[in-house]
């Protein structure tokens, strides 16, 4: 457990001792990037698909470019998959791309907030440890969606849309984030609308349509239950709540309350379905996590008024110190997690 706890109290601690800044200084972001993506890729039997992600690889091993392709919709993972066993990568290979690339996304979501540690440090707990070190490719689909959020702050929405659909290539999943485009700006509206919506009728068709049928079955018609699921969406649910509560105040402050309205919105809905089907809501609401990360990274300046930063940001971190406590000695499936093993030093921990 001491790696997982390394990796909460690195942030925290800098978001505990660390003031407002619109824009950190990059190079503690980058150190912290470097040891988390070498923790998320070169990690060795740890998260509970760890067998899979296995299978997949060896799956492609002595098959043409297009015969891999064609194992799954998934094109981008059987493609990478394809690369690191023409390279001889191994599967950590894999997972140092996943990684990276999820940590690229993390870091750059983090920076353009009032307090960037403080996103960091929210982040560790569940989207560090369980998503990136456990889903690997829905993790990498989160880090493109984080990745793609900075780009659609700056109205670059041509970016944002190009982005989901390479996150799509690896979880198909990542489709839903498309119409979220449409919402960060007021201006444009109806042309955005016109633009987005056969981008999403062809991307359904390419993605997701062939296998609609049975992620149905899968997630709702077979009742797939998923552990943990109503924590884990409540945990989407709070912020939610707390943005709501602050609208006006984000308003005046943020450009991208129309965004975050609709995430909020979809985070709120989800605690109403997690009881219908709760694996399909449990997977769909990880991408809603940034929504923690935005508003508690926002909150000790937002709720300025009613309680100090400081006092703020103590709340925050030891709210998510009891998440990590409680997972990692009361979570179902922590023992998939525990003891942390990496191919770098396997002997000394």
């Amino acid at each position: 457990m001491l790696t997982y706890w390394l990796m909460f109290l690195v942030p925290a601690s800098m978001a505990l001792f660390s003031g407002q800044k619109r824009r950190a200084t990059l190079m503690p972001f980058l150190l912290v990037g470097f040891f988390f993506a070498l923790l998320i890729g070169l990690r060795f039997q740890v998260g509970g698909d760890w067998d899979s992600y296995l299978r997949h690889y060896n799956y492609v091993i002595g098959l043409s470019f297009i015969d891999a392709l064609k194992v799954s919709k998934d094109y981008g993972h059987q493609a990478l998959n394809w690369l690191m066993v023409q390279w001889d990568m191994e599967v950590y290979g894999v997972n140092m791309v996943y990684g990276t690339v999820f940590m690229i996304g993390l870091i750059k979501l983090s920076r353009d907030q009032v307090y960037p540690w403080i996103a960091m440090a929210a982040a560790v707990p569940y989207m560090v440890i369980v998503v990136a070190m456990g889903y690997s490719r829905q993790g990498m689909a989160l880090g493109i969606f984080m990745w793609a959020i900075t780009y659609l702050r700056k109205g670059n929405l041509k970016t944002y849309v190009v982005m989901i659909l390479i996150a799509a290539l690896f979880h198909k999943t990542a489709i839903i984030l498309l119409p979220l485009g449409m919402f960060l700006y007021g201006k444009g509206m109806i042309l955005r609308i016109l633009m987005i919506i056969p981008i999403i009728i062809g991307a359904w068709s390419l993605f997701v349509a062939e296998a609609q049928s049975n992620l149905v079955y899968q997630y709702i018609d077979n009742d797939m239950q998923s552990s943990g699921a109503m924590i884990r969406v409540f945990m989407n649910f709070l912020p939610s709540v707390l943005f709501l509560m602050y609208r006006k105040e984000w308003k005046k402050n943020y450009d991208d309350y129309a965004f975050w309205y609709w995430v909020s919105i979809g985070s709120i809905a989800a605690m109403g379905l997690v009881g219908v089907a709760s694996t399909a809501v449990d997977r769909m609401a990880l991408y809603f996590i940034p929504i923690q990360l935005v508003v508690y990274a926002r909150l000790p300046y937002l709720a300025r008024n009613k309680v100090s930063p400081g006092i703020m940001k103590v709340m925050i971190v030891l709210g998510y110190t009891a998440v990590l406590f409680v997972w990692l000695n009361y979570g179902t499936y922590a023992k998939y997690w525990v003891p942390y093993g990496n191919i770098l030093f396997m002997d000394l921990i």
